[in-house]
Parts: structure tokens; sequence; C-alpha cells
């Protein structure tokens, strides 16, 4: 009988937790290479550190940042003095999960065990809002999000179905708001192809990029820097 070998697939970053944040980033988990340290060029041992991912370039284009792309201490501390400056979070959902095939596929994630979230969330008191790192598609943030609200009884509530969309729901008498953005990854250009809003300003403008049309939805949620 042959049978298929499952990867393991561990977070291998703890949140990083500012005491002042007031936004958290939540994705799902990184690449496995990260997991099993076999980096690429370019590649930052952090958070959203794949070379081949957009939120750090997305942010390095919002706030201006002139950021090293490269597999080193320097440009991890960089990444976490912006945090801290910005107030901002990240505490992905999955802890981890096992794959057939050890690629970064979402839909490729088996028998997923997500973090206990709440944990996190009282360790940062002032947080009130939650930026989801992809929608609600299946084994997406906001779907496993979704997936823990109920498994705690709770539930988010629509607030607007534009994108980014916006819900809301309250823990602890803590009130949050929650934003889905469209995915920081290569595997979410097709997605950003076609949608109408891009299209749009593509056919205005034809040197409009994918990155350009994130970086206009990311900027009406993400925080300033004051």
């Amino acid at each position: 009988m042959n049978v298929q070998k499952m990867w393991l697939h561990q977070h291998p970053f703890e949140p990083f937790l500012p005491k002042e944040a007031t936004h958290l980033i939540v994705g799902t988990l990184p690449p496995p290479r990260f997991s099993y340290g076999n980096l690429k060029p370019g590649d930052v041992p952090f958070c959203y550190g794949s070379i081949d991912g957009q939120l750090w370039p997305i942010l390095d284009r919002m706030y201006s940042l002139d950021l090293r792309f490269e597999n080193s201490a320097a440009a991890v501390e960089e990444r976490k003095a912006f945090l801290n400056q910005t107030k901002l979070g990240i505490c992905d959902i999955v802890a981890h999960c096992y794959r057939e095939k050890l690629n970064a596929s979402d839909m490729g994630m088996q028998k997923v065990q997500l973090r206990n979230f709440f944990s996190y969330l009282d360790q940062v008191p002032k947080v009130q809002t939650l930026l989801f790192t992809g929608g609600d598609s299946k084994n997406g943030p906001t779907y496993f999000f979704r997936r823990y609200l109920k498994s705690k009884g709770l539930s988010l509530v629509l607030e607007n179905d534009v994108v980014p969309r916006q819900h809301s729901f309250t823990y602890q008498k803590r009130r949050f708001t929650t934003y889905s953005l469209t995915a920081p990854s290569g595997a979410a250009n097709r997605a950003v192809g076609s949608m109408a809003a891009y299209k749009a300003q593509k056919a205005k403008d034809p040197s409009f990029t994918t990155l350009d049309f994130r970086v206009q939805q990311y900027q009406k949620v993400f925080p300033q820097i004051i």
C-alpha cells in the first residue's frame, strides 16, 4: 500500500506584538521553506519575508521605508522598528498544518491547527483593528478567523461589502473592526486582474500595476505614522 508522506508545516515565527499596537496584520503561514531553513536569496527571516510576497514591498512604497530585501538581521530589525513606530503587530492565525506537497498553497493545507488567537489579543489591549491578508476563500485568513470565532460562539458582522470588506465583532467588551484585503501574493495577481476596479484604472493608465492597486487599497486601512 502506497501511503502519501505528510509534511508538518509549523509556523516558524512567534507573533510580533508591540505593547502599544492598535492594528494587527493577520495571515496564515509563510512558505514552508521558512520552517525548514531553506531560504531564497532576498528572503527576510521574518513575518511576510518571502521575496515572492508583496506585503513588505507594499508597505515600503506606502511609508517610503527604503527597506533591505535580503537574508540579514539588519533587514529584520528595519521591519521591527517600523512596526513598533507604526503600532502595527503581526499575528497569523495558523499554528501548523500538514501538507502532501511542500509548497505554499493555501488549498494544500490539511489538518490545520489554529492559534489561540484571543490569548494574543489579551496581550495587546489597545488593538482595535485586524487586517486580514486575504478574503473569505477557503483556507484564507478570514475563512479561518470565522471558524475560530464560531468555535467561541461569536461571528463577524458585515459593515461594508466593498473590498477591503469591513466586519466587526465584540470580545470581552472590546469592539474590533476587521478588513479583508486582497492577498499580497503573486498567486492573487490573476484575481486582481479580473477586478472591475483594477480594469478601469488599467484602462486609463496602462502602466498601472497590481502592486499599485494594492497600495491604493491598503492605504485606506493601515495606520498613519504619528
